[in-house]
């Protein structure tokens, strides 16, 4: 009898276990049942087939920075979770022949309250990286936060398109280099600051650390030499650990545009934030990113809208990824939301078209259900569309 040696049962045993975990065969089985081939862009009929499509096509590497969380992921999980637990109450026989997604946000009129957020290195999705995406944000009449941490300078994203573009500041390095950074952004048009406040501490995400990736910096990205001692336990921390609610008063004179602080989680922040001066809050728990274990931004998305008493405008991220999640969040009181890990699944896929397909998709779904609940403005929508479960 012909037996097969140990070696060579050993190898086709390992080759059979590389095909069966590897990402692109599960990256498959979530795409939708169009024969042997990918949709195209065309086909798309949510965004989360989109992401199925870039998991197949971003590095692995780059995939696990985009795509994970903290520790546990509990935070990151809760982000899509928290959703269902928002009912909406739609009325009927109301007119909405006529509707109308805009809104105005520091005075710039945008054709969707659906923003992209500050997100780290697109060029990890695709070459043409956060330019794609301005022109993209720009064709689909919405505002694009630009990441400290984007893979293509400041002044090029910036000279791209002629749409308005806000800049996300992370205070991790001395005051006098942060204050040269926020001059460069204002000098390169930028009309508003988002100071992210969440990250005193880089996390620590499991996900790179099982691919011996040791940087919360984007793959491929280079990152400034620390300065700072040791830490006696170990934490690597950055300078907003040493801020407090008087760094904001500072950041202004800087700034001299609107300063929205980002990272708010609790009404106990959000009238602090009011009380220093914030223009804007955007309520986040950074994609479930830094602190697991903390909220999602839905769920306390009310207690800080009630807290801030429409003082100033509220926006939110973290785990929007459907037109009725957007629609739920302006319910209870946001202004507008934004985007960070759908702008990467659209890059990745099909480029600029891509992220605009994303934009299009969000922004249809949110068209279509304020239409079935007799909402046909933004102006119009208020608390009583939805019912909060406990």
């Amino acid at each position: 009898m012909n037996r097969l040696s140990r070696s060579r049962r050993d190898a086709i045993r390992n080759l059979a276990g590389l095909v069966a975990g590897s990402p692109l065969l599960h990256a498959q089985k979530d795409l939708p049942d169009t024969g042997s081939r990918q949709p195209s862009i065309d086909e798309i009929a949510n965004i989360f087939e989109m992401e199925a499509i870039a998991k197949e096509r971003i590095p692995r590497a780059n995939w696990d920075y985009i795509a994970g969380g903290v520790d546990n992921e509990w935070t990151l999980r809760r982000n899509r979770e928290m959703f269902d637990k928002i009912i909406f109450r739609p009325r009927m026989l109301v007119n909405t022949e006529k509707m109308d997604l805009s809104t105005t946000l520091f005075g710039t009129r945008i054709a969707t309250p659906i923003l992209t957020a500050p997100s780290a290195g697109h060029q990890q999705a695709h070459p043409d990286g956060e330019i794609a995406t301005a022109k993209a944000a720009a064709a689909k009449g919405t505002i694009m936060c630009l990441s400290i941490n984007s893979s293509i300078p400041p002044e090029k994203v910036a000279a791209s398109t002629e749409a308005v573009k806000w800049w996300q500041l992370y205070m991790r390095e001395d005051l006098d280099s942060s204050r040269e950074r926020v001059d460069k952004a204002i000098a390169a048009g930028f009309k508003a600051i988002v100071l992210t406040v969440d990250g005193p501490y880089n996390s620590h995400r499991e996900r790179l650390l099982r691919g011996r990736i040791r940087s919360t910096a984007p793959p491929g990205m280079t990152t400034r030499r620390r300065t700072t001692e040791p830490h006696p336990y170990g934490l690597e921390p950055v300078l907003v650990h040493k801020l407090d609610w008087a760094f904001l008063a500072t950041l202004k004179q800087w700034a001299k545009v609107p300063v929205l602080v980002k990272g708010i989680l609790t009404a106990e922040d959000a009238v602090l934030a009011v009380k220093h001066g914030a223009d804007g809050i955007v309520v986040s728990n950074h994609g479930g990113r830094y602190l697991d274990y903390a909220p999602s931004s839905i769920e306390v998305l009310p207690e800080i809208v009630q807290a801030v008493g429409g003082k100033l405008p509220i926006l939110a991220d973290s785990g929007f990824r459907r037109g009725s999640d957007v629609l739920k969040a302006l319910a209870i009181g946001a202004k507008a939301v934004l985007i960070g890990r759908p702008l990467f699944w659209g890059l990745g896929a099909f480029g600029q078209a891509g992220v605009e397909k994303v934009l299009q998709l969000m922004t249809t779904e949110l068209a279509l259900a304020m239409g079935l609940s007799g909402k046909p403005t933004i102006a119009s929508i208020d608390k009583s569309l939805v019912r909060i479960e406990k």
